[in-house]
């Protein structure tokens, strides 16, 4: 079936001229409105777009007319977008109230690159209301669900782009994660997910949760589908001062490590994720699998204490929070989106928009994050994450000086079920145990299928390396992908 194909295998297809852009794109809405009879749907799509059709047939014309891949090399590819990157003249809600009826005046910068390769746009993706979830319940649309067991969670907040990858619906997709947001879902739903370093994907345009956090991710069926993304989205924009000049224009065609490369390679496994309580014995004993074969490949690997690790997690949700609170504090009903006005002046316009317009986490996150900042603590909480994130950076980086990656799972349990932990945000924040070191230091991790429960649950392990160094954390990925297909 064409909607079983990964993103690579479709390029492939359309550069042999064996489909067609608009072939695909039919395949996969029907896959799509056939869901949407389950008892039970996905729930990934909260839009699919009206023009996608007649887009993909401008990039048929395109391919016709011998327009090569080459010249853009995503040509007729179709791409779902998680629903807090702005596509200009398309509603970009972040799936909360706060939001509805506000459409992007101009495309994020990983839009206008995308469609510059010839991408077809899609439609909107679920997500937990502006990023701040771990599990997509916490959306205005209702939950996203996992495909492999549906009464479970895809995971968040990006879980609606896991889901319509791994439920076959889309090949591709784009999610954004601040502490976890893209590895956890990918974990959950057994697909490959990239957190990538901060700084080397333009943030302009995407609505801001955590700026010295948040970054763009992809999902995808292989190794190869996540390269191809990445491979076009990558480089310096001027309208991101914190982007990065980077070239991964080779990763268009991946390969994997030889069996004598990877016996060259030192790798990392942190002892305080390996002894922690909350750690799943049938996850470790998938990580002892992976291990395993890394061994028999030859590969070194050493497990290795890093203390502030254990830090991560509180550091991690200080800063978050706290800068969430500042950036939201533009969401007022003023400016755009939800706007309830009582007549009675604009404080009460204020406090009425943002009563109705948010949800219980959200509001959460916004209190606490004005208290952290308030003048009560005058900023020294959050002056003193920043000083513990140095740490734990600097701990990290440390390793890597030393390993080439750091591997361990992606998350300490598998999928847990929709309703578990929506009432208990401590529960729910610990689903971030084994990922948020990796947004606090900076550096790219991709979650990589490498097993299942006796459940069949699938379960994630991350590879994480240097800044940059995603074509070698992609080989890696590959390698394991062809010898364990």
């Amino acid at each position: 079936m064409i909607t079983d194909l990964t993103f690579t295998q479709l390029r492939d297809k359309l550069k042999n001229k064996e489909l067609s852009s608009l072939q695909i794109l039919k395949a996969l809405k029907d896959e799509y409105e056939k869901d949407l009879k389950h008892p039970l749907p996905l729930n990934g799509f909260v839009e699919f777009f009206e023009d996608a059709e007649e887009n993909a047939k401008k990039a048929d014309e395109l391919i016709a007319q011998g327009v090569s891949f080459d010249e853009k090399p995503l040509l007729g590819l179709p791409i779902a977008v998680k629903d807090n990157i702005s596509m200009a003249g398309k509603l970009c809600t972040c799936c909360s109230r706060s939001l509805q009826g506000y459409y992007a005046p101009y495309n994020a910068t990983v839009i206008d690159r995308l469609l510059e390769a010839g991408a077809v746009l899609m439609g909107r993706i679920n997500m937990d209301e502006l990023a701040m979830g771990s599990s997509t319940e916490f959306s205005c649309y209702g939950p996203s669900r996992n495909p492999v067991d549906r009464a479970r969670t895809p995971g968040g907040s990006s879980g609606g782009s896991a889901a319509v990858v791994a439920g076959s619906q889309a090949p591709f997709s784009l999610g954004t994660e601040t502490g976890g947001s893209v590895r956890l879902p990918a974990s959950y739903c057994g697909i490959y997910g990239l957190k990538p370093t901060y700084g080397l994907f333009s943030r302009y345009g995407v609505v801001a949760f955590s700026s010295s956090l948040d970054q763009v991710g992809l999902f995808g069926k292989e190794a190869a589908d996540i390269a191809l993304g990445l491979a076009v989205m990558a480089g310096k924009d001027e309208k991101d001062e914190t982007s990065e000049e980077a070239d991964f224009s080779s990763l268009l065609k991946l390969s994997a490590y030889s069996k004598e490369e990877i016996a060259s390679l030192k790798f990392a496994i942190p002892k305080e994720f390996l002894n922690t309580q909350g750690l799943d014995p049938e996850v470790k004993q998938v990580f002892d699998e992976l291990c395993a074969w890394l061994t028999k490949n030859g590969a070194n690997l050493e497990e290795v204490s890093i203390p502030v690790l254990e830090a991560s997690i509180p550091t991690y949700y200080t800063l978050a929070i706290s800068e969430a609170a500042s950036n939201l504090s533009r969401i007022d009903g003023i400016r755009f989106g939800l706007r309830k006005d009582t007549g009675k002046g604009n404080d009460e316009l204020y406090i009425q928009t943002r009563s109705e317009g948010f949800g219980p986490e959200v509001k959460r996150r916004i209190i606490t994050g004005n208290y952290v900042l308030s003048k009560e603590f005058s900023g020294d909480c959050y002056e003193k994450s920043l000083n513990v994130r140095a740490k734990i950076a600097q701990g990290v980086n440390e390793v890597l000086q030393k390993y080439d990656f750091i591997i361990c799972p992606t998350a300490p349990a598998p999928a847990f079920k929709l309703n578990e932990k929506v009432d208990d945000p401590i529960a729910m924040y610990l689903s971030d145990l084994f990922t948020t070191f990796v947004n606090l230091a900076r550096i790219p991790s991709l979650s990589v299928p490498a097993g299942k429960t006796k459940a069949g649950l699938p379960v994630g392990i991350q590879f994480c390396g240097k800044k940059f160094s995603e074509d070698r954390i992609l080989k890696l990925a590959k390698a394991w992908e062809e010898q364990n297909a």
